[in-house]
């Protein structure tokens, strides 16, 4: 594979993502934010993550969104509409739409601390395994890639549950892939996760979104 802006293999990314509109996004935080904060800090970290995405070395980028775009989208991504019902046939549909015979790389937009490095660090491994997984701190996982998608690695995995990164790598496993792992990082999900993730990433728009709203009480 050639190398791209001198780093790295070439590779595409895809961001998969929800338009941050209040009510519809990040509303575990809505214990302790607004429906309208939280999708504010939904946006923040969208910005975020796809900064590191315009950053890190791809071939193409593919945001695969739920909803309509915004002025949030910086330039050079290609907008294909999630497809699917759960969020398993939505990552497969991604995969498979974003396909143009060259490594993939899936991050979600829940991990605004991920940086180019990481991106880039992915798309390497993807030179020598045949997936790469980045497992998150809840039980799930930031990142997948896949050297050559196929839906049935993850038409099925439960989602959204304490061993769903296990689930995802035992399957890739079990199909007879090379599996490269990266470091565990945190999920924003909750208040107290938006406030660790915060701490982590201090020059990110998150960051500083969370900062512009203060401290908060978590409502019982």
């Amino acid at each position: 594979m050639n190398a791209v802006n001198g780093a790295g293999p070439g590779a595409d990314l895809i961001v998969i993502a929800k338009e941050p509109v209040p009510g519809r996004v990040k509303t575990r935080l809505t214990s302790a934010y607004t429906p309208a904060e939280a999708a504010a800090l939904a946006e923040a970290a969208l910005r975020d993550t796809l900064a590191a995405a315009a950053a890190a070395p791809a071939v193409r980028r593919t945001l695969a969104l739920a909803g309509t775009p915004g002025p949030w989208l910086p330039g050079g991504f290609t907008v294909v509409a999630q497809r699917g019902g759960g969020l398993d046939e939505r990552l497969a549909a991604a995969f498979t739409d974003a396909w143009a015979g060259r490594p993939l790389v899936l991050i979600g937009m829940d991990t605004p601390q991920v940086t180019p490095a990481l991106l880039a660090r992915a798309a390497r491994l993807l030179a020598r395994c045949d997936a790469v997984l980045g497992p998150a701190r809840d039980g799930g996982f930031w990142l997948l890639g896949l050297r050559r998608p196929q839906a049935r690695l993850l038409r099925g995995v439960p989602m959204s549950r304490p061993d769903t990164g296990t689930v995802q790598l035992a399957r890739l496993r079990d199909a007879g892939l090379r599996v490269g792992l990266l470091p565990e990082l945190t999920d924003v999900d909750t208040p107290a996760d938006a406030r660790a993730v915060a701490a982590m990433a201090g020059g990110g728009r998150f960051a500083a979104a969370v900062r512009a709203l203060g401290t908060r009480t978590v409502r019982p």
